[in-house]
């Protein structure tokens, strides 16, 4: 049987052990990404596999979307702050890493504050406005969406204290923006007269 061509150049190198090391290395990578790629397939969630069938008759998987992002600001106290959304996170463990999969994909979402509201603006394309359900505390602004085609879920914390009630919202081009106002804070407590 003719030997290759990488494995006879490799033999008249005078490092060919660094040759051999390297072909191990990457046979360690390849039989690495095969068996991380089979993991990966046995736990996409069922709703990001689907099939279709080619204009010559055979049939194909299709994946995703899968989504991931981060977005990095400064929080008032100076502090960087990530945020990270998406439908697939990497998990923290021992070992190799680990991706973690979510049935519903975390839009990128902004909070702005001014003195008397707060507004969070969210990107969710490719839906109807029907789709979207939005349902506000004092402290939190929760949005979702539940189609077949897209499913998003967000629950936001809001900076300061809301009144739900006198909410406004729109939506266009994929972009929700809600506009709460701001609660009255009353000062605890009652004033002492001193004597």
């Amino acid at each position: 049987m003719a030997e290759d061509w990488w494995s006879r150049w490799s033999r008249r190198r005078p490092f060919r052990w660094f040759f051999e090391e390297f072909e191990d290395f990457m046979r360690d990578m390849e039989e690495l990404m095969r068996e991380e790629f089979e993991e990966l397939s046995r736990r996409i969630p069922k709703d990001l596999v689907r099939e279709r069938t080619l204009p010559d008759g055979t049939r194909v998987k299709e994946w995703g979307p899968f989504v991931y992002g981060y977005r990095v600001t400064i929080g008032p106290d100076g502090k960087p702050q990530v945020e990270e959304f998406g439908n697939v996170k990497p998990k923290a463990g021992p070992g190799r890493p680990r991706i973690g999969f979510q049935e519903y994909r975390e839009p990128l979402t902004d909070v702005i504050e001014t003195d008397d509201e707060v507004r969070v603006v969210v990107e969710v394309p490719g839906v109807d406005k029907d789709d979207i359900k939005l349902y506000g505390t004092e402290e939190t602004l929760t949005v979702s969406v539940d189609t077949p085609q897209r499913k998003y879920h967000k629950e936001v914390k809001l900076p300061c204290k809301v009144d739900p009630q006198q909410s406004k919202s729109s939506y266009k081009n994929g972009i929700l923006e809600v506009t709460l106002k701001k609660k009255e804070e009353k000062p605890k407590g009652h004033p002492i007269k001193i004597e």
